[in-house]
């Protein structure tokens, strides 16, 4: 019989950036990955003490995400639990149901493709513009660091966060926004050890409240006040209330600062590390026809080179590379057999990885879609602003048609969503 070669399904810099977060979940995620490996094994369902059912199949995954009626976000191990318990209990109706319904309907048009680039370059446009300009003068860039700054100046954009009282200068600047990004990295580690039940203690209640008050203390002004043109304009020319508005806001800050932050440097050091940024140069190089090494003609969606790799880096990092619900109804998935009141974990990440490592021309995974987005109704919102902030940072960093290096890197540790902490780059 042939041996069996095990590969890992990613870079070892990659596998290190898991295990430094969250050991634990970076043995969960490689078991997944290996599971998949092995069909003889039975059911892709599978009960691990401790967490519950969990599955680190894309189809089923899906199909689990799709299934509102016996599966929800708002049970054990479902986010929207977490959220009741902090927010109150009209996040009941807000995440899901009806009301989430609604909300869906309403909010379809807050964050289009066009809205999309319209904020970025609104938030970021100078920040970005000047970053270039160090690379541009040989010097070295801490894309880490820088991706942060960015973050927050999104959120502060989006919340509508007034200059603080104490601050003077222009506003928003770095320090301002690295402060409002820490301060959603402190309501996410709410959630870091929450993969065994999403049952929060009161002290954890009251540090979360404590925190979203502090977030969203300029909301009601700007539901109040704020532009059409704004996003908090936008929720109430929509119908949102106030607050509807600030419920949707916490959910954004969350959802999308520290998931973000880490795509936009994962998928930077994935270029340098596995050499493709070589592969995405040449295709800017060739336009947007053929694939310089392959020949092959590109598929639809992927005419524009950087829009690829920003997929691909979503789907080989899947920043949140676990999705919780709770089960509804007794129901059968995969040949498992799932009662009411149990819960599931997606294995999102080891689902993702499964397809083959990093390449800068993969074409369009079917079987994955964009399950690092999520699925179903709970598909993530702000999906296009995702992917206009990586694609920004990324054409930025490559505009010069020159490789980059990384000079040095530092991984973070103990943190929800896997990240480095430094990423020093260069031009060579």
């Amino acid at each position: 019989m042939a041996a069996v070669i095990q590969t890992f399904p990613t870079t070892p810099h990659e596998l290190g950036l898991l295990y430094r977060a969250r050991p634990a979940m970076a043995g969960l995620l490689l078991a997944g990955t290996a599971a998949r490996s092995w069909p003889a094994m039975g059911s892709p369902v599978r009960k691990v003490p401790g967490i519950g059912w969990v599955t680190a199949d894309p189809v089923m995954a899906r199909a689990v995400l799709q299934d509102h009626r016996s599966f929800t976000i708002l049970g054990e191990g479902g986010v929207g639990d977490l959220w009741a318990q902090i927010l109150g209990d009209w996040v009941l109706d807000l995440f899901d149901g009806a009301g989430h319904h609604d909300l869906r309907s309403r909010t379809r048009e807050l964050f289009t493709e066009a809205v999309s680039r319209d904020l970025v370059h609104a938030a970021w446009g100078e920040r970005v513009a000047a970053a270039g300009e160090v690379l541009r003068a040989g010097g070295t860039l801490d894309v880490a660091h820088l991706a942060r700054v960015l973050v927050g100046r999104m959120v502060i954009g989006l919340l509508g966060i007034p200059r603080p009282a104490q601050h003077h200068g222009t506003w928003p600047d770095d320090e301002g926004a690295l402060q409002v990004f820490e301060t959603g990295e402190r309501l996410a580690t709410v959630a870091l050890n929450t993969a065994g039940s999403t049952t929060l203690t009161p002290d954890q209640v009251a540090t979360a409240q404590g925190i979203v008050a502090e977030l969203t203390a300029g909301i009601p002004d700007g539901w109040r006040d704020a532009p059409p043109d704004t996003l908090l304009g936008r929720c109430r020319e929509l119908g949102l209330g106030l607050t509807e508005t600030s419920g949707l806001a916490s959910l954004l800050m969350v959802a999308g600062t520290e998931t973000a932050a880490s795509a936009m440097g994962r998928t930077t050091a994935l270029l340098i590390d596995t050499g493709e940024q070589h592969r995405m140069l040449a295709a800017m190089r060739a336009g947007t026809g053929a694939v310089a090494s392959t020949g092959r003609l590109l598929n639809p969606g992927e005419g524009d080179p950087v829009e690829n790799v920003v997929r691909e880096g979503l789907r080989v990092t899947s920043p949140a590379s676990v999705i919780g619900r709770g089960v509804a109804a007794d129901v059968e998935v995969g040949g498992a057999r799932l009662r009411a009141g149990d819960r599931i974990m997606l294995l999102v990440w080891s689902a993702n990885v499964a397809a083959g490592p990093f390449r800068a021309d993969r074409p369009y995974v079917r079987e994955s879609r964009q399950l690092w987005f999520g699925a179903g109704r709970h598909l993530c919102l702000g999906a296009a602003l995702a992917r206009a902030e990586i694609g920004t940072l990324l054409r930025m960093l490559w505009s010069e048609d020159r490789p980059l290096r990384v000079i040095r890197r530092r991984a973070a540790r103990g943190v929800l969503i896997p990240a480095w902490s430094e990423l020093h780059v260069s031009r060579t």
